[in-house]
């Protein structure tokens, strides 16, 4: 059990936690959420002891391991698979007094110890765990200064996913992961023995890998049972409540002060009105649900849409160079209407491609024709570092608008998603999200046709990751993504190709066959034995007729997405209408108004009401035709 009894926290006298309590039961596998700058990492930093607070305390169980990727990757001459080995402390050190320990008793303490700890499979483990997150054989006996720090880090949480404590903590573990190692991180932290607490913005990962969500919300910490669509649903009915008792409180208050207005100077109901006084004292408020207010991202459209294909490969090669070509017998085109997502894992060349496409590479080898007039929009991470420090986003805007009024030049910048107050914060200045909205609007500044995405979500919070959905559904141009979430993946494209063994070509299956496939090759261990042949084959057919069966019906599952982003438009339409008529100044200033506002509401329920019911009936369609 962890239990925080009235933790209050301030970081450079900015209160971030206040009175906070919780219990998590052991074995709890809880996401920890909340936007950008609540205090999530604080918390963590209080849980391990490295930071004080200013009140409360926080209790586990004796003795308890806490575990928590290191700040610093390693970088030294040490293979890889001895930092992991390393990380268990105990084994190590019962190994190292084994080389030297003489009383049989002792000796026979510590091979049974080791026996206990399953010391004697270590190697295994260890090898399995970098295997999951992208190191082969060969490149677990390198040393570790031998890989960038993006790979380090990986070998650090490889490192603490070893050590396998009671109380694991990981803070945005998919930032230094790809799609591949995101996919085996959530099976991996699913089947974990021990309690895990993760602060995460991938929706996918806070569905699929923990069972309870801890809410960091107006200082507050709240404890939800379930995944994170389970929380939204929840919390979304707690607000209605809270919001229908402040209505009624707020009513409530305002009939007994009016009572109190007008009789407390008579003196034939002086005693009533004190008596309304202390009932009102009594009565308290109900706080209100405070919404903070996410900016929506757009993308502005292509003025005009070449025709079909924009891009056509014939036997492409591409690489860094001469002669030693990164990707090789590529042979693809991309429509005007494309949205594909590239799967593969890191250093097999997704970026490559990227680049390749963008024209930023030119081909090696091969025919590669584009459309006359072709507009490409390009980001990625990387380009975050080519922000000028000192230089606001109007600024940033500006040099692209020289003549251009100030109004105008806001307003691109309003688009990008960035709000008033930080349109004139030098960009040094700007959180990670803010930087990544910037940039991705300066990407698709000239209204591209074709818009690259290279890892867009690392800075962006779950709301911030919503609207980049709805940006891109809303978006009419070409999409190519490379994205570690699977979420914003399933969400925004139709196509998939795989960048594998030296090419990249269309992979037959859609996410969850992908996903199936990467657990599936993170779990193998030296007791996994391969599938005899003719298994294998018929699971090749069997998967080669899944996919062809969802090829011929991708219109429809086509439809059904559509609805679904119409139907998110519509609820999005609906909250904000019944917000406005909530609201009684409306009536008395303008009946009028009020009017159409509800004559609108009306046709957004009865829009929804039958996109709701073709969406039913299309679904129904589409698994009827799956399952035969």
């Amino acid at each position: 059990m962890i239990t925080i009894s009235g933790l209050t926290a301030r970081i450079a006298g900015r209160l971030l936690i206040d009175n906070a309590s919780l219990s998590l039961p052991s074995g709890t596998k809880a996401g920890l959420v909340g936007r950008n700058g609540t205090g999530k990492s604080t918390l963590f930093r209080i849980i391990t002891g490295a930071l004080s607070p200013e009140a409360g305390t926080i209790t586990l169980p004796k003795n308890a391991r806490i575990g928590q990727v290191a700040q610093e990757a390693p970088g030294t001459d040490d293979a890889l698979i001895e930092i992991v080995l390393a990380a268990d402390k105990e084994r190590a050190a019962l190994l190292k007094e084994a080389e030297t320990a003489s009383d049989p008793h002792r000796i026979a303490e510590i091979q049974t110890r080791l026996t206990d700890i399953g010391a004697h499979s270590a190697e295994a483990r260890a090898a399995s765990i970098l295997a999951g997150l992208g190191f082969d054989h060969e490149a677990q006996q390198r040393p570790a200064k031998s890989f960038s720090g993006g790979w380090r880090m990986r070998v650090a949480l490889a490192a603490v996913l070893f050590s396998e404590p009671d109380l694991l903590l990981l803070d945005e573990p998919t930032n230094y992961l790809d799609l591949e190692g995101t996919l085996w991180l959530e099976d991996y932290v699913r089947r974990y023995p021990h309690s895990v607490i993760i602060i995460s913005h991938d929706r996918d990962l806070l569905n699929t890998a923990v069972n309870a969500i801890v809410h960091l919300d107006q200082q507050k910490l709240t404890f939800y049972r379930g995944s994170y669509d389970q929380f939204e649903r929840q919390k979304a009915e707690n607000d209605e409540l809270q919001m229908k008792a402040k209505a009624k409180n707020d009513a409530a208050r305002k009939h007994l002060q009016s009572f109190i207005d007008r009789f407390r100077a008579k003196a034939t109901k002086a005693r009533q009105a004190q008596s309304r006084i202390k009932a009102l004292e009594r009565m308290g408020t109900v706080a209100a649900v405070i919404e903070t207010h996410v900016q929506p991202i757009t993308f502005p459209e292509p003025e005009k849409q070449p025709a079909s294909p924009i891009i056509a490969i014939e036997g492409g090669a591409v690489g860094y160079a001469p002669g030693k070509p990164i990707l090789r017998q590529i042979n693809l085109r991309i429509d005007n209407d494309d949205r594909i997502a590239l799967l593969g894992s890191n250093g097999n060349g997704k970026s490559t491609f990227a680049k390749f496409i963008s024209g930023r590479l030119e081909a090696e080898s091969g025919v590669v024709k584009r459309a006359p007039g072709l507009k490409i929009g390009f980001f990625a991470q990387h380009q975050l570092d080519d922000l000028i420090p000192d230089q606001s986003p109007v600024e940033h805007v500006r040099r692209l608008m020289p003549e251009a009024p100030e109004a105008k030049v806001r307003a691109r910048v309003a688009q990008m998603g960035l709000a008033t107050e930080k349109m004139s914060t030098p960009a040094k200045d700007l959180s990670g999200g803010e930087k990544a909205r910037l940039l991705m609007g300066l990407a698709a500044f000239d209204a591209p046709n074709l818009l690259i995405l290279d890892e867009p979500t690392n800075h962006l919070d779950i709301d911030s990751r919503r609207a980049l959905i709805e940006a891109l559904n809303d978006y009419e141009g070409a999409v190519i993504l490379i994205s570690h979430d699977r979420h914003l993946i399933e969400a925004t494209v139709d196509r998939l190709w795989l960048v594998n063994n030296g090419t990249v070509k269309a992979f037959e299956g859609d996410m969850e066959d992908y996903r199936g496939l990467i657990v599936q090759s993170g779990k193998r261990d030296d007791k996994d034995k391969p599938a005899a042949s003719g298994d294998t084959a018929n699971k090749a057919d069997q998967r080669k007729a899944n996919a062809d069966r969802r090829a011929q019906f991708a219109p429809l599952k086509k439809k059904i997405n559509e609805i679904e982003s119409l139907t998110a438009k519509l609820n999005k339409q609906i909250q904000r209408l019944d917000a406005e008529l909530a609201d009684p100044a409306l009536y008395e200033k303008s009946p009028a108004k009020a009017a159409e506002k509800a004559k609108l509401r009306a046709m957004a329920a009865d829009r929804l009401n039958e996109a709701e019911e073709q969406w039913l009936e299309l679904s129904a369609e589409y698994e009827e035709a799956m399952a035969g």
